[in-house]
């Protein structure tokens, strides 16, 4: 059982896969490894968000994720990612998540539609209303089109359930123009790469696809990032890595690498994503080497 724990304490989120079986049916036997494995390194759990292909997954299918993470009581935090772009659809999604013991959610803006400031401002001020939990806001301009409004965050950040942003644009001068907008909000690192920039610039943490295959390396990453410890040398390893992740869209690498070292027993995903999209597997295998040998020899 969950133990008083603290959100702003949680300083690596797993942005959590969706293993499936080849037929396409979600897989949870590796699901409840990979579940454990983030257990035992103490990470914080991003349970259906792009990582874990939400958006290619059926309403009873993600009602069931959720049924079959909850019997398992990890004595971690949860997150639960809330894309869309139909408000009711959308606000029916939360009203769904209120029934299970979900500590937060991801907010990410709509997809697709590249709505402007007052269209966020409103989109995510009537998602924060409905809900009761603390919520990142996730700016991702690669994948939704559109950055985040800063706009939009100056008018929310006053909102009591607006608690932190997920930066994930790739830009430092970015995150520092979010930060100083939402002073008071947990600014998170979106990308592996860039911990080491964000930490410097204030960054409480990383919502971590590499800490899928890598979870308690990333946690040692992120903890040297966060106390000014990492080499350059270092940071460069851990670049090198992060970007073997992304050879291919998300989670198409992360999926290959867990099934090439026994966590999961497919990497199949859901169309349209394909993992045949990753031609070859040589740059995540070298990666997987460097991040076991940099863990040995950091610890």
């Amino acid at each position: 059982m969950k133990e008083n724990l603290n959100l702003d304490q949680t300083v690596v989120w797993t942005a959590l896969i969706t293993p499936l079986k080849p037929s396409g049916e979600v897989d949870y036997d590796s699901l409840l490894t990979l579940l454990k494995q983030q257990e035992k390194a103490s990470h914080g759990i991003l349970i259906l968000g792009s990582t874990g292909e939400a958006l290619n997954l059926s309403e009873e299918e993600k009602t069931r994720i959720l049924e079959f993470l909850f019997k398992q009581n990890l004595n971690v935090p949860i997150m639960c990612g809330v894309p869309g772009v139909h408000l009711p659809t959308t606000l029916e999604w939360i009203k769904t998540l209120e029934t299970y013991p979900i500590d937060a959610y991801l907010m990410v803006t709509p997809l697709y539609s590249k709505p402007g400031d007052l269209g966020q401002y409103r989109w995510f001020k009537a998602l924060l209303d409905a809900s009761t939990k603390p919520s990142v806001l996730y700016n991702v301009p690669s994948r939704a089109g559109m950055p985040l409004s800063l706009k939009a965050i100056e008018k929310l950040k006053n909102h009591p359930l607006f608690w932190g942003i997920k930066e994930a644009s790739g830009s430092v001068e970015e995150f520092k123009k979010y930060r100083k907008t939402a002073p008071d909000k947990k600014m998170y690192s979106g990308d592996d790469a860039m911990m080491p920039d964000f930490a410097k610039e204030g960054a409480q943490g990383l919502i971590s696809v590499a800490s899928n295959s890598w979870p308690q390396a990333t946690g040692h990453y992120v903890r040297k990032c966060l106390e000014n410890r990492l080499t350059e040398e270092e940071a460069s390893l851990w670049k090198k890595a992060s970007d073997s992740l992304f050879k291919a869209s998300n989670p198409v690498p992360v999926k290959r690498l867990l099934k090439e070292i026994s966590l999961i027993e497919s990497a199949h995903c859901k169309l349209p994503l394909h993992e045949e999209d990753l031609k070859n597997t040589d740059q995540l295998k070298e990666a997987n080497n460097l991040v076991e040998k940099w863990l040995q020899k950091s610890c």
